[in-house]
């Protein structure tokens, strides 16, 4: 049974102010433009709110009040911005299965440019592939998307690439077999985006984090940890931007059941609230200094599950006893919440909407939409656009005690069955869009021109002026905050300072130094890498008073390059690889032991929960035109055998222990490109694989060899498979399967 429980003194506070602030948003919504752009996930105001007026009550798939409608396997929200529209879904079939970013006329529906990205190093499915919605910037122009290999691309407008990162090779992020991925967020001069990761040096731990880029260059300026352990290994819960209080914050739930509020410009921990006991999927809405979060999983105080809190976001530190206003018992799984007029309307996984006072969480009405709720819902002209995930899209319009149906439609596949439906409506130039399985839509009247407007930013609210003494520095950042370099490269390195309200004052000039195996670093700031044999990390401190700031760098060696593990401790690791964890992981992990008389080598234990099968990489993420081998060996334990082999350029190729054989794969949870030959080999006997990816004009062909550790290398290839896409880069990485323990050792990578 739902419950809802007040916070009575603290309301009897706060009623005012509220209202207050509701009204100054409506104020400022009435001076934007009613054809105003849909630039991010949730609008301009980040809650579902559109002040577009002169929308349908009721269309239908024959053509009344349709637009247009294109044929496209969609998943995400569009954005509209510059009078197109941008969205992220699917296309192919089998070794042509990838992802699709694509542009379309607003007006017309003409496709006007696509990219097609090859899905790789991810256990996500096709069928969840184009989860997150693209972002735009109006300053710009560029629109940035992330991708299930956790891939993100910045667009120019007209669909060239300006800049990527691959974030599993560089920070180690997970994408699991849910392949739900967090919308990147744009603030000032950055992008911002937000994976689970288990990385390097104090970063090993996998937990939630959040990276910020520089919006124009993809430079690393920040990097955010602010949660405890992962309970949930996707991270679902969709940032928001607010000021509370005067300060700007990011807002966001965490893979380890807390809201937390960081400085958008430094990445520094504001506050917590602990609301779940895993990971939480909803995304947070802000109004003024409350901040409404939701989650449909066991309650941290009690056995039920699912619960919808109002928090107050003015506090800093731990504030889940101290700050919370309201709470209403309700499991809340995915969808996040639409907020006017001090009506707060939330959806649940059985799909009834929740009509909800903001200010006190009474309960107004109740609506059934169908049976899964997955998506959001939208305001605007007075009516309620929302749809549901088995094929629905519904208009009603809501009242002080229920919600009346003007129409309602459902989309099914060629085949008969309801078409998935999981997009929000973005409602842009008096037009609806959203996308589907089955295609995607414009509604509107039809008699009525497009008009495009200039694209307005995320509306996040003003901050305190700053002082008129000015301020004091509080905070020294570090930018690139992360980087890969190589022997020889020199990179110079800035400092810049902010106050305890994470305002930016000005570039510092401080003390440099770096840990000597990495280079050297001149008063500048100018940094000149040192030769390295197998690559190395370190960290760059610059000090300035009392505050310091630093940058992590990773070291690769030019190839030719050759590691044997003999440099390092037992249970430890090479500090520069991602992902291998610590003895003290209790996941999966690589550790180098001493075996057969001296011998360090490096080794896959059993992990001690979840899954045993995991990868590391230990080379620039663009790398290109290289050629692995690797000495492997595994135990038998009973019945239970391992696996052990390579990655390049996203395939991977591996021995088999229990299947006794070779496979080259390209997207494990698909089996896009999957050759298997059959390939007898001993426990505890070592064997040596190489890996050659030749990328060619129209394919790309992936050889390896097997051959007894000490024998001759034969001169065939013992597995061959062709791909008809072009992967044409990608960190070298390994791939080890710990049923038993698995062992690598004289790992060699050379350029062809």
């Amino acid at each position: 049974m739902m419950r809802r429980t007040f916070a009575l003194a603290l309301l009897v506070l706060v009623l005012g102010c509220s209202s207050q602030s509701e009204q100054i948003k409506m104020e400022a919504a009435k001076k934007m433009p009613a054809t105003q752009d849909w630039v991010a996930w949730r609008g301009a105001d980040q809650n579902g709110f559109s002040n577009s007026g002169n929308l349908i009550d009721n269309w239908s798939k024959e053509g009344e009040n349709l637009i247009w409608r294109v044929d496209f396997v969609g998943r995400s929200t569009p954005i509209v911005m510059n009078g197109r529209v941008y969205v992220m879904g699917r296309v192919g079939a089998e070794k042509t299965q990838q992802e699709q970013v694509a542009c379309f006329d607003a007006d017309t529906g003409e496709k006007l440019w696509e990219h097609l990205e090859v899905v790789r190093n991810t256990y996500a499915p096709f069928s969840r592939v184009g989860w997150a919605s693209p972002v735009g910037d109006p300053e710009t122009g560029n629109v940035f998307t992330v991708g299930a290999g956790a891939i993100v691309n910045c667009f120019s407008k007209d669909g060239k690439i300006l800049w990527t990162r691959s974030l599993i090779p560089e920070f180690g992020t997970r994408t699991g077999y849910g392949g739900r991925i967090t919308n990147p967020v744009v603030f000032e001069n950055m992008l911002i985006v937000s994976f689970v990761s288990a990385g390097w040096g104090d970063q090993k731990a996998m937990k939630g984090r959040h990276f910020a880029f520089d919006k124009r260059t993809g430079e690393t300026i920040w990097t955010s940890t602010p949660s405890g352990i992962f309970k949930l290994p996707n991270l679902y819960s969709n940032p928001v931007l607010a000021v509370i209080d005067g300060q700007q914050l990011f807002i966001a739930g965490n893979s380890d059941g807390s809201v937390y509020a960081i400085q958008p410009r430094t990445g520094k921990k504001v506050w917590g609230f602990k609301l779940s006991q895993r990971g939480l999927n909803s995304s947070v809405v802000v109004d003024g200094y409350r901040v409404y979060a939701a989650h449909s999983e066991e309650n941290i105080d009690t056995p039920t599950m699912g619960r919808i809190v109002a928090i107050d976001g003015r506090g800093t530190g731990d504030i889940t006893k101290t700050h919370e206003l309201w709470r209403y018992d309700a499991e809340i799984g995915y969808t996040s919440p639409l907020l006017h007029n001090n009506r707060l309307y939330y959806i649940d996984i059985s799909a009834n909407m929740y009509a909800l006072n903001a200010e006190t969480g009474e309960l107004h009405w109740e609506h059934s939409l169908g049976t899964v709720g997955k998506s959001n819902a939208v305001w605007a002209d007075g009516k309620i656009y929302v749809t549901e995930t088995n094929g629905r899209f519904h208009i009603l319009t809501p009242g002080d005690t229920s919600a009346v149906g003007l129409d309602e439609e459902q989309m099914f596949m060629p085949n008969g069955r309801t078409a998935e439906v999981y997009s929000s409506p973005a409602i842009a130039y008096n037009r609806i869009y959203f996308s589907t399985e089955e295609g995607l839509y414009c509604l509107g009247d039809p008699s009525k021109p497009l008009e495009v407007s200039a694209p307005t930013p995320v509306n996040t609210g003003d901050e305190a002026p700053m002082p008129a003494e000015g301020s004091v520095p509080a905070w020294l950042q570090i930018v690139p905050a992360e980087k890969e370099v190589q022997a020889g490269e020199t990179v110079t390195f800035t400092a810049k300072a902010y106050d305890e309200m994470g305002r930016y004052l000005t570039d510092v000039k401080p003390e440099w130094s770096i840990d000597a195996n990495v280079g050297t670093i001149n008063k500048d700031g100018t940094l000149t890498v040192k030769a390295s044999k197998s690559g190395t990390a370190g960290i760059i401190t610059a000090k300035m008073a009392e505050l310091s700031g630093t940058s992590r760098i990773r070291v690769f060696p030019n190839a030719p390059w050759t590691e044997d593990f003999e440099q390092y401790e037992d249970d430890t690791n090479p500090p520069h690889w991602i992902g291998t964890g610590s003895k003290r992981s209790p996941g999966g992990k690589y550790l180098v032991r001493t075996v057969d008389g001296g011998n360090k080598v490096l080794a896959k234990p059993l992990a001690q929960r979840g899954i045993q099968r995991h990868f590391t990489f230990f080379g620039p993420s663009k790398m290109a035109n290289y050629v692995m081998q690797v000495d492997v060996m595994d135990h038998k334990v009973k019945r239970r055998r391992g696996d052990a082999g390579l990655i390049s350029h996203g395939y991977t190729m591996d021995l088999q222990g229990k299947k006794q054989r070779l496979e080259i794969r390209s997207w494990a949870s698909e089996s896009r490109i999957s050759v298997q030959v059959p390939y007898s080999w001993e426990p505890e006997t070592w064997y040596t694989i190489k890996m050659d990816v030749d990328v060619m004009a129209d394919k790309t062909v992936i050889r390896g060899k097997v051959w007894p550790k000490g024998e001759e290398e034969p001169e065939e290839w013992t597995i061959t498979a062709e791909d008809p896409l072009n992967i044409k880069y990608g960190a070298p990485g390994i791939a080890g399967v710990s049923y038993t323990e698995v062992f690598f050792d004289n790992l060699k990578v050379w350029q062809k």
